[in-house]
């Protein structure tokens, strides 16, 4: 019987070289096409999109924005990091690289190999602080993925 916690991790996305970034066309400091997808409809989910979206673009002056697949995507450079979209009856907050994010609230949802969200409904409140620090962690950890290139 082999005894569990004297186990070492062994990172294999680090010897499979399955780093590589995902990168889109470069983006604008503000793109006309992020407000007006911003400014629609429907007016409540969007509203919160907004709300969240201002959130990424205040990470830093290096934050550019466009879309991708049809919603608002905020990358430092060509990188992105987080995206908002709206469906039916929720927003979406996504991250690009969001299972390596550190998660102690447990908001992250999806099973993907690199993409999480977080999914926020109109009448459900959300931990707006823990929300805040993904986003923010999701900043920091593409910045340093760029600089370590």
């Amino acid at each position: 019987m082999t005894d569990r916690s004297s186990r070492v991790p062994l990172d294999i996305r680090g010897l499979a070289g399955d780093d590589a970034l995902f990168r889109l066309n470069a983006g604008a400091r503000r793109d006309p096409a992020v407000e007006r997808w911003l400014d629609g409809e429907p007016t409540v989910l969007r509203a919160i999109a907004r709300h969240w979206f201002a959130q990424m673009r205040a990470c830093g002056d290096d934050v550019r924005e466009s879309m991708h697949d049809g919603c608002p995507v905020a990358c430092v450079a060509d990188a992105p990091f987080a995206y908002v979209d709206t469906f039916t009856g929720h927003v979406n907050v996504g991250f690009f690289r969001g299972a390596q994010l550190a998660d102690p609230a447990g908001l992250l949802a999806g099973s993907g190999k690199r993409m999480r969200h977080v999914k926020l409904r109109p009448d459900v409140a959300v931990d707006e602080a823990a929300l805040r620090a993904l986003i923010v962690a999701a900043y920091e950890d593409i910045k340093a993925r760029l600089d370590a290139r």
